[in-house]
């Protein structure tokens, strides 16, 4: 019998997940605010629709709540869900604090429900098959990672910083294909380059354990869209460009006449939030961790906040010296 599941939120991202949702047969339930698109939705998949929450959450019939919401909703959301016995999906950041991503963790663990965060590139085929270049030693010794992300965004804006919205890919696939988790953030800036004074553009460095930096650069200002990740190794360096449609992961090392080598990894073309959706399904199904669990949704939202804090030490410390 196929697991059902209910989407909360069914805007630009949302729709996607709930393409991927229907084509896999477990698509029963879509909520939203917007009439216009619950109209949709019930013409596209032929599914139940509600504006209410509460009507997903006293069904007993669905297993699964996948919410994809503004950020600032999803620990109530998510909360809710996890109290009424549901399996819970959230978008990431998991929460827009590290105390309430903790609680959410907590709660999925003694009531023995799965929690599960959309850190899609966890699932990304090319992501793990650099992830398994890496075990094996393939790069060497890591020596720094860093991970360039930029685009041209002003709707996220009104519900996120750039750091909220495009750094949460970043540090879990970081984590992911180290298999660390930060140590902490060693410098955070950013700036607004708008009148609201929402930070648009960002730098974080990050520190793993064994002394392996990172570095990050968010924007949401960057017309030519760049989604770019570098890992150099002390035998090769790997840069994975997603902005790529083919011979995204190739990995280059200098040869003893002094010439560069270039390779290219070799990784299926599956769509990283189908294979997503599949795993959450799966986890339901089995009760096993997701690969994306709470505990790695509160490692990503601790960094977040830290990040954050310290971007306002900084912005304080700039200002006072005009003052």
């Amino acid at each position: 019998m196929p697991v059902n599941i209910a989407l909360v939120g069914c805007g630009s991202w949302g729709k996607n997940l709930a393409r991927n949702l229907y084509d896999i047969g477990v698509l029963t339930t879509v909520c939203d605010a917007d009439p216009k698109i619950l109209d949709w939705a019930k013409k596209t998949y032929n599914v139940k629709i509600t504006t209410s929450f509460a009507d997903i959450i006293s069904d007993v019939k669905i297993k699964g709540v996948v919410i994809a919401t503004p950020t600032h909703t999803h620990y109530a959301l998510a909360r809710l869900a996890l109290l009424a016995g549901k399996n819970v999906y959230v978008e990431k950041p998991l929460a827009r604090g590290y105390l309430q991503a903790q609680e959410l963790n907590h709660m999925a663990g003694v009531k023995g429900l799965v929690l599960m965060v959309g850190h899609l590139l966890v699932y990304h085929p090319a992501v793990n098959c650099l992830r398994e270049l890496i075990f094996k030693g393939e790069l060497g010794e890591i020596r720094f990672l860093n991970s360039d992300r930029r685009n041209f965004n002003q709707q996220a804006r009104r519900d996120n910083n750039v750091i909220w919205d495009l750094a949460p890919h970043d540090i879990s696939m970081m984590s992911y294909i180290l298999g660390l988790e930060p140590s902490g953030v060693v410098n955070a800036c950013g700036w607004s380059t708008n009148s609201d004074g929402v930070i648009d553009v960002a730098h974080l460095d990050l520190s793993f354990p064994g002394d392996i930096p990172a570095h990050i650069h968010n924007s949401w200002i960057d017309p030519q869209k760049q989604v770019l990740l570098t890992v150099n190794g002390s035998k090769k360096t790997a840069v994975l460009n997603d902005s790529r449609t083919k011979n995204k992961l190739e990995l280059y090392s200098v040869e003893t006449d002094g010439s560069v080598k270039v390779e290219s990894g070799s990784y299926s073309e599956d769509e990283p939030l189908k294979l997503e959706c599949e795993h959450f399904v799966h986890c339901i199904e089995t009760n096993e961790a997701p690969r994306s669990d709470g505990t790695s949704g509160y490692q990503v939202v601790k960094i977040l906040e830290e990040a954050e804090q310290k971007m306002h030490v900084e912005s304080k410390a700039l200002l006072a010296r005009f003052i």
